[in-house]
């Protein structure tokens, strides 16, 4: 296959096939297809998720009858609505706004009825946004656990795991205050494998794990404080809601946008410039570090070896790595997996990457990711910065500023996870 790809624009070809993913899972395409009917009752709008607040301008656009609502998103992803109130509020460690607006949703949906519909928008991000910790608990716990979870390495599972079983309304604790009305979740999944009870810790979705998993997980990465927290997993007196719990038998969920969908739609664009796409994986976890040495060793294998594919191609992966931070560097996951490709490569001139948070938003920073390419270990050391030194203080962020290969987006208002796409050519 001959690449239509000049070689002075494989960044900005890198940079349409994130579009392309982002595209993809775009509220306002996504969300219409999939509106219920209209209930002979009331209709209640609430959800939360760095997506939510554009879910509920596509909602508004689209539903022809009376609703009210309330969705709850990350600072900077509010969007103008007339019926359905925005609330926005502080990711990836609760406020507390996200915590009065949790307690608001649970109390407008108390009191509905079997005529009514309640309408729950969810994306990546909601745990956080929906703070409301069990009674024993403090807000100040709960940062407290988001913080360690956050520096420890755990998987996005876990994280959900213990955010569940600390919170009075995710877990589908929320679901089961909204009967007896129908509820219907759309989703927009952020989580490997797709799974419903998972995404924003899963507030109208049955919960398989419990209380004794959730303590495990804290004592595999030695959490131990607060001390309340760990009380109320060991006493175990208020577990989440089963499958099976009749209070969430007319609740159903619709999964709207999902990674494997945004890599196919950057493969389309990759195959149609004459690139071959090969989707790696959308489910990939582990530290990013150690992700980014397997993707090296792929993109070496093809560019040495044509295996497992041709050049010119183009491997495309989403999922969620994780960071175990122990500098004090910037930079969020994406970052830190294309520092440590770009080190793997050592230069290597038939590849260049892309990595990126598909909402925009690389960790707790203001670059969606980064971009890298055969020349980026040379420029940085014309700088005098050494990539290593970076890597070893999770400064990923910096690195790339420092050559401006940042990739800024802006909140995207969409979030479908990691996205990555090495070019071979």
């Amino acid at each position: 296959m001959k690449s239509s790809v000049p070689p002075a624009l494989e960044r900005e070809f890198l940079l349409s096939l994130f579009r392309a993913a982002v595209d993809a899972a775009d509220p306002m395409r996504i969300v219409p297809p999939h509106l219920p009917a209209p209930p002979r009752g009331r209709t209640l709008v609430i959800g939360a998720g760095k997506a939510s607040a554009q879910m509920a301008r596509a909602v508004e656009l689209h539903w022809r009858h009376p609703l009210q609502g309330l969705v709850v998103t990350r600072y900077g992803h509010g969007v103008a609505t007339e019926q359905i109130e925005i609330v926005e509020a502080a990711h990836p460690v609760p406020d507390q706004a996200g915590l009065d607006a949790a307690g608001r949703m649970l109390e407008l949906v108390r009191g509905l009825t079997s005529d009514d519909l309640v309408l729950c928008l969810i994306s990546g991000g909601g745990s956080s946004l929906l703070p409301q910790p069990l009674s024993g608990l403090t807000l100040a716990d709960k940062q407290q656990v988001n913080r360690a979870l956050l520096r420890s390495g755990a998987s996005i599972s876990e994280m959900n795991c213990v955010r569940k079983h600390l919170s009075a309304i995710k877990g589908g604790r929320l679901g089961a205050a909204c009967a007896p009305a129908r509820v219907v979740t759309l989703l927009i999944s952020d989580v490997p494998g797709d799974d419903p009870s998972v995404i924003a810790s899963g507030p109208t979705v049955a919960d398989p794990t419990t209380c004794a998993d959730a303590l495990a997980i804290l004592q595999k990465y030695s959490i131990g404080e607060p001390i309340a927290a760990l009380d109320i997993l060991r006493r175990a007196s208020d577990e989440t809601p089963k499958p099976g719990d009749p209070r969430l038998a007319r609740a159903e969920t619709i999964m709207i946008g999902t990674p494997q969908a945004s890599l196919e739609a950057a493969a389309q664009v990759a195959h149609e410039a004459g690139v071959a796409p090969l989707i790696l994986s959308d489910a990939i976890e582990g530290e990013a570090r150690d992700v980014a040495l397997m993707h090296a060793a792929i993109a070496r294998q093809v560019a040495a070896r044509g295996q497992p594919a041709r050049p010119p191609c183009v491997l495309l992966s989403g999922g969620e790595t994780t960071v175990t931070v122990r500098g004090s560097g910037r930079g969020g996951r994406n970052a830190e997996f294309l520092l440590a490709l770009t080190i793997a490569l050592d230069a290597n001139p038939r590849v260049h990457a892309i990595a990126c948070d598909t909402d925009g938003v690389d960790g707790t920073e203001d670059n969606a990711g980064a971009t890298t390419g055969p020349d980026s270990l040379r420029r940085a050391a014309e700088l005098g910065l050494r990539a290593k030194d970076f890597l070893a203080n999770n400064d990923g962020y910096s690195f790339f500023a420092s050559l401006g290969d940042l990739v800024v987006t802006g909140p995207t208002l969409t979030n479908v996870n990691d996205f990555r796409a090495i070019l071979v050519r």
